[in-house]
């Protein structure tokens, strides 16, 4: 049977907490059957909301929201069947594990017999077996988190939801719980609708990611064109590091364009958004799109002089002055082990154009 792409959907959705300023705005947005989706954004860009939202513990001011086709925006939280997972993690002290993952059951009158399966199957999904009898205090962060996702989970939900569930766990233990909360999911495919504003999270677990900035959605794509290929020069800025020129077309043909930057120079970019000539933009290049001594294919090659040089373990992140942008970044990985990498070095550097993104200007 075909899973049903419109499985969450928000039909013109507005939100306005007091009746002048929308903090979403006319919100729409399809969410697949069993997909995985992140909403992600700075703080106050309405991705919250939009999870409350879709919770039931805010209501829309216009538009409506469907599940599975139907409208919930006056069905209470409760009658939803929506699980939820938040960063405080929300257990009960008082209770044991067994109890704190029992109790949305109980409320939905699940058999003693059934109780105990469901349980079990729970705990066995987040490697928790044996911990039933524990009380929430006596675990770790990351063990309290994973009762959290198994309790969400106990009762079989159409939908997911997890507010910033990883932001209170230690470095190490937050990626650790990513790939831990990915396999859960690809392990039962239940839909998850997840709020983060830490984009590697996003990128590391979404089948798609929804990019929030003043109630609106920037872009809607797939970890890998959303970094690769953004839209916008907000959403270019937001997903990951970043290198920008500003300047003015200057000429576009062949599907390239010719960009005069502030400090004179000319270089060819990829027209996003840009139709003519005229026209001011902001170029962006991923650090990693540039190289040291770039072969002749590269339509795009200049010298720059290193600024700054810092090792990270895998690749050395290079700052250079370059065309007039003094905070230019390379990537170089270590493998490369190049001698010429040294402070105050000029050096080559290329990229081609189509990785030169001629975006919007701020």
């Amino acid at each position: 049977m075909a899973k049903n792409q419109q499985f969450v959907r928000f039909d013109k959705v507005d939100k306005s907490y007091d009746g002048k300023v929308l903090v979403v705005k006319d919100l729409n947005l399809d969410i697949a059957e069993g997909e995985f989706i992140t909403m992600l954004g700075p703080s106050g860009s309405g991705k919250t909301t939009c999870l409350m939202m879709l919770a039931g513990f805010e209501t829309p001011t216009n538009g409506e929201i469907y599940l599975d086709s139907n409208p919930i925006s006056n069905i209470p939280p409760h009658k939803r069947g929506i699980g939820m997972v938040f960063q405080n993690y929300a257990l009960f002290p008082h209770m044991t594990v067994y109890e704190n993952l029992a109790f949305p059951l109980k409320v939905r009158k699940v058999s003693k017999e059934d109780i105990d399966k469901k349980v079990d199957k729970a705990l066995s999904m987040v490697s928790l077996t044996g911990f039933e009898n524990r009380m929430p205090g006596q675990l770790s962060g990351g063990q309290q988190q994973r009762v959290a996702v198994a309790r969400a989970l106990v009762f079989d939900p159409q939908v997911v939801l997890m507010d910033e569930p990883l932001g209170a766990l230690d470095k190490n233990l937050r990626e650790s719980m990513q790939y831990e909360i990915k396999h859960i999911h690809e392990s039962i495919g239940v839909t998850v609708v997840y709020v983060t504003h830490d984009q590697g999270e996003a990128l590391t677990m979404s089948n798609r990611i929804a990019v929030f900035n003043d109630g609106k959605v920037q872009q809607l794509s797939s970890p890998d064109k959303l970094y690769e290929e953004p839209v916008n020069s907000f959403v270019a800025e937001f997903i990951g590091e970043n290198n920008t020129f500003t300047g003015e077309v200057t000429d576009i043909s062949n599907g390239k364009c010719k960009v005069k930057l502030d400090s004179g120079t000319e270089i060819l970019s990829n027209p996003i958004r840009v139709k003519s000539k005229g026209e001011k933009t902001i170029v962006s290049l991923r650090p990693e799109r540039a190289i040291i001594d770039p072969e002749n294919k590269m339509d795009n090659k200049h010298k720059g002089k290193i600024e700054e040089v810092i090792y990270h373990g895998d690749h050395t992140r290079v700052r250079l002055n370059l065309l007039g942008n003094k905070e230019f970044i390379l990537k170089v990985p270590n493998s490369s082990a190049r001698m010429d990498i040294k402070l105050g070095n000029e050096i080559h550097i290329g990229w081609n154009s189509q990785d030169a993104r001629a975006l919007d200007p701020k």
